[in-house]
């Protein structure tokens, strides 16, 4: 009970931190979902080793709690503002509609998450049909991703290649581990992503039409703010 209100008064301190935070621009997501989060599990956490380590009393959950809130959102934000940065650089703005990647419409879709970043770059667009080989607009799309990377040296970055069920799995587990290679390949500006080819495993459609089949023929690229916090793609 003692730890009640302190935590409670860093963490309404911290969202008043989280508040301030504002990136103006055409094509982006204001919600901000990450920041938020970030300071509000910065701030529980930043109380509670402020209370332990400090004199057990309210002002030191509060520091605590401010300074966790800080870094959590920071950390929060820079993913927001990454999430950003690379929807523009594709021309497209962030979509956080579970529905946006079953629209065959979209070639490119750019989400957020509470953990991470997810591109997804459609196979139609990326290779021609058994291929690994990068068509030259999906190479220069994937290349503005990579700019904008550069500018994140602290970002973590994963690459999983899919594909429809048409042949044996074995065969479509080397094309989508070759693909997402090709890819992170270009992506390797900080240090090389993890890699992970997935065959037809986690289908976003049923395989059960021409269509359905496209949608899950893609490559998805993972940002993450911290390697911890991976999980296996393919799963």
């Amino acid at each position: 009970m003692k730890l009640t209100k302190p935590i409670f008064a860093a963490t309404l301190a911290a969202f008043m931190l989280g508040g301030c935070y504002n990136q103006p621009g055409l094509v982006q997501d204001e919600s901000y979902d990450r920041t938020k989060t970030g300071v509000a599990a910065g701030a529980l956490a930043g109380s509670m080793i402020g209370y332990n380590t400090g004199k057990h009393d309210a002002k030191s959950a509060i520091i605590g709690g401010l300074l966790g809130a800080a870094v959590g959102g920071a950390i929060g934000y820079n993913m927001d503002q990454q999430a950003n940065e690379v929807a523009r650089a594709l021309g497209t703005g962030v979509n956080n509609d579970p529905l946006a990647a079953l629209d065959p419409r979209r070639d490119i879709v750019v989400s957020k998450y509470n953990n991470y970043v997810k591109i997804i770059f459609r196979d139609r667009m990326m290779f021609a049909t058994g291929s690994s080989k990068l068509q030259s607009n999906a190479r220069y799309k994937v290349q503005k991703v990579a700019q904008v990377l550069r500018n994140y040296p602290q970002t973590v970055v994963g690459v999983a290649g899919f594909t429809d069920n048409v042949g044996s799995y074995q065969y479509n587990l080397g094309l989508s581990q070759r693909r997402a290679a090709t890819v992170s390949d270009i992506l390797a500006v900080n240090g090389r992503p993890y890699t992970k080819g997935c065959s037809y495993n986690k289908a976003i459609a049923p395989n059960n039409s021409a269509e359905n089949r496209a949608l899950n023929r893609r490559v998805e690229v993972y940002l993450y703010a911290d390697r911890n916090r991976m999980s296996d793609p393919c799963r």
